[in-house]
């Protein structure tokens, strides 16, 4: 009886650990204060697929990559496999620093713990340097080592992406 209990809690945990934590749509429409701007798409030209590849480690998947922009500020909505699957998450990139991260949809049995603020609150302020890697560390977490990478990837992508938006330039 024990035994079972034991089991069906550590089923209950990872399945409650799966799952949608906010709609992509809702998480733009936080970012822009239920007012947001029409989304704009940033075409993957050669140049910057081999930037994306050096970052993630792969090629991307897509030749265009969707994104919202006001001011100095874009929202960006990314995926990334963590083992196996992908984990769906917003970034917004504000002066070319991180201003928030967030986990929308977690897909994997691991790796969850990445979707709390004590792990995601590291990459506020962060920016990328000229290595391309982020200018603060973050550390990881026991156990979710592939989520951690993840959302590094991401976070470095998004800021690589933001600069190549007109949003990353003092507008006129």
């Amino acid at each position: 009886m024990k035994l079972l209990t034991i089991f069906l809690l550590c089923l209950a945990t990872t399945a409650m650990a799966r799952g949608t934590y906010q709609e992509p749509a809702n998480f733009v429409n936080d970012v822009f204060d239920n007012s947001p701007p029409a989304a704009s798409r940033l075409w993957i030209t050669k140049p910057l697929r081999n930037s994306i590849t050096k970052i993630l480690g792969h090629k991307p998947d897509s030749l265009r990559v969707r994104y919202w922009g006001e001011g100095k500020k874009t929202a960006w909505i990314l995926d990334e496999i963590g083992k196996e699957k992908p984990i769906t998450v917003g970034i917004v990139v504000s002066d070319n620093k991180i201003k928030r991260i967030k986990v929308l949809i977690f897909r994997e049995s691991r790796g969850w713990e990445v979707r709390h603020d004590f792990f995601t609150n590291q990459f506020k302020g962060a920016s990328l340097t000229s290595a391309q890697s982020l200018s603060k560390p973050i550390d990881g977490i026991s156990g979710a080592t592939l989520s951690v990478r993840a959302l590094t990837k991401i976070s470095r992508l998004a800021l690589y992406l933001h600069q190549q938006t007109p949003f990353s330039h003092d507008s006129p």
